[in-house]
């Protein structure tokens, strides 16, 4: 999986609203997303399928449902980007704090 993939998926409100439900409410499925104003079902079937294309979700099927969990391996990788900028950002509002208590 790669990290641009996965933040390109996420950069539209509705795919990152769908995965926020599933890391606050776990599994779901589909239907689940009906209630998403202004989102067609099949427009939901587009955003589901580049959530998976991505790696961010997983997909499997119960009979005639299509049920869906974000993948720990998509969360753990944004962790770890995340975390590994965490010095870098620590350093720049040290500085930043720095300079505006010069100032006063």
């Amino acid at each position: 999986m790669q990290l641009a993939n996965t933040f390109s998926a996420l950069g539209n409100a509705t795919r990152f609203a769908i995965v926020e439900r599933l890391l606050q409410q776990g599994e779901l499925p589909a239907g689940a997303f009906l209630d998403m104003n202004g989102v067609s079902p099949p427009a939901m079937s587009r955003h589901f399928k580049v959530l998976r294309e991505a790696g961010i979700v997983n997909q499997r099927i119960d009979k005639q449902r299509r049920i869906y969990s974000v993948r720990p391996q998509a969360v753990q990788q944004i962790s770890d980007w995340s975390i590994s900028y965490r010095k870098f950002w620590e350093n720049g509002l040290d500085r930043l704090a720095m300079a505006l208590s010069e100032d006063v």
